[in-house]
């Protein structure tokens, strides 16, 4: 048989009782304080002075809460609650299942994995489908499905752990087209993170992401910013032309799939707390003086709005745009460039020591990353800005590396569909003349 993942499901009482646990049955030493007396020959009759006092005090504190609690009715709380995910959802009721499957030569094992293969296949076109199968049923890979009965499989992950390293390259992740509005990604990267902390000494993941994946992988935590040395991944994980390598460092003492409650169960307690030092959730009645039409009156003659501390300055302040009126043309631009197939040699800055002479050649070096961080600093007023930069990654690129080099291709087809894209924009089609 394959291997199972842990039998947890999306409830546990170490996450839901816990969080709701009440604190009336939690007593504290005080009532049973006993004043010693500092002269030592009456202490003990002092000592149990003060105990047969404080006892029937005790007593009939308890008689009278006794007899409130029979005239009153019991206080109960009333929880909370705090939805699932439509995924999770449809895990509770059986309609979906994850299971861990490698290839065992098992026959469950091999539908399953022949499932995945097929999707990979069909969602991934530009790998090779050979490829695809060879490390879908290498021995050394593992796979996390999604699977909807009788053995449908909808999508998954392969990974391939390096538990004396404690990290793991995923391979492929991919959902089947027509299930991926549902949820099943996160949801799927969450099981994935679980089982992997509780089967391995594994803490880190490691994927290169393409173009259209780096969205999805930056939303289940993975970041560009890789903090591993190199020393403990490079040469064991597959290197794609074209793709961004990207990490994720999994927290110990989290339950990914417990997450999203969790964090909405932080959220109603930050509120709860906001709402009981503030008015802001109270909705107040429109002003008496629109009850026949809205006419203008003066803001601060609203008790409301006087309350809570806003000014006309802070209106205006409100109303200034964060950035100039080129930005957001400007950032569709630059993501159009940062998602062309031929954009990967200039994500980033060259790195010094993969190539040492490079910024002894290069003397005003530029990459997409840079333009990225100067456009959300406001250092691009005008598109003429823009295009110098642009055309500086590309001139550089030239001047560097011979024009038979896939480098200097992939400069002058990025080039050309910044033109082509400039050119779609009337009021900046002149440039491109």
């Amino acid at each position: 048989m394959s291997p199972r993942p842990p039998p947890w499901g999306i409830f546990s009482p170490d996450t839901e009782d816990d969080l709701y646990r009440c604190g009336s049955n939690i007593s504290t030493d005080t009532d049973t304080t006993l004043s010693v007396s500092v002269i030592e020959e009456h202490g003990r009759m002092r000592r149990r002075s003060s105990l047969i006092q404080r006892s029937a005090m005790k007593s009939t504190e308890i008689n009278q809460a006794s007899a409130q609690s029979d005239s009153d009715p019991p206080i109960t709380p009333t929880p909370v609650d705090f939805p699932l995910k439509a995924a999770a959802i449809e895990e509770k009721d059986g309609h979906i299942e994850f299971r861990v499957v490698n290839n065992d030569n098992s026959r469950e094992s091999n539908i399953i994995l022949t499932g995945l293969k097929c999707i990979f296949q069909k969602q991934l076109p530009k790998m090779p489908k050979d490829y695809i199968a060879r490390l879908v049923y290498d021995k050394t890979h593992l796979s996390i499905a999604i699977i909807k009965q009788p053995l449908e499989v909808v999508g998954g992950i392969t990974y391939r752990p390096f538990n004396g390293r404690k990290f793991a390259e995923i391979v492929f992740c991919a959902i089947s087209s027509d299930q991926q509005v549902k949820g099943y990604g996160a949801h799927l990267m969450a099981h994935l993170k679980d089982y992997v902390k509780a089967t391995s000494p594994i803490m880190y993941f490691l994927t290169y992401a393409d173009n259209y994946a780096i969205g999805y992988f930056k939303k289940q935590g993975f970041t560009k910013e890789i903090t591993l040395e190199k020393s403990i991944w490079m040469g064991y994980i597959k290197d794609y032309e074209g793709g961004t390598i990207m990490q994720c460092s999994m927290i110990p003492r989290i339950r990914y799939l417990e997450a999203p409650r969790m964090l909405q169960k932080q959220k109603e307690a930050v509120m709860a707390k906001i709402r009981a030092v503030s008015k802001s959730h109270i909705v107040h009645p429109p002003p008496a003086a629109w009850k026949n039409g809205v006419v203008e009156i003066d803001p601060m003659s609203i008790p409301a709005i006087k309350e809570s501390g806003w000014s006309p300055s802070m209106d205006e302040l409100s109303r200034q745009p964060r950035h100039g009126p080129n930005y957001n043309q400007l950032l569709h631009l630059l993501n159009d460039m940062q998602n062309h197939t031929s954009a990967w040699p200039f994500a980033q800055p060259v790195n010094k020591d993969e190539v040492p002479d490079y910024y002894e050649v290069i003397k005003e070096p530029m990459d997409l990353s840079t333009m990225e961080e100067r456009l959300q600093n406001d250092l691009y007023p005008r598109p003429e800005d823009f295009i110098k930069d642009s055309r500086l990654i590309f001139n550089n690129c030239r001047a560097y590396n011979n024009e038979t080099t896939p480098y200097a291709k992939s400069a002058n087809k990025l080039e050309k569909f910044m033109w082509q894209q400039i050119k779609n924009i009337p009021e900046w089609s002149h440039l491109a003349e």
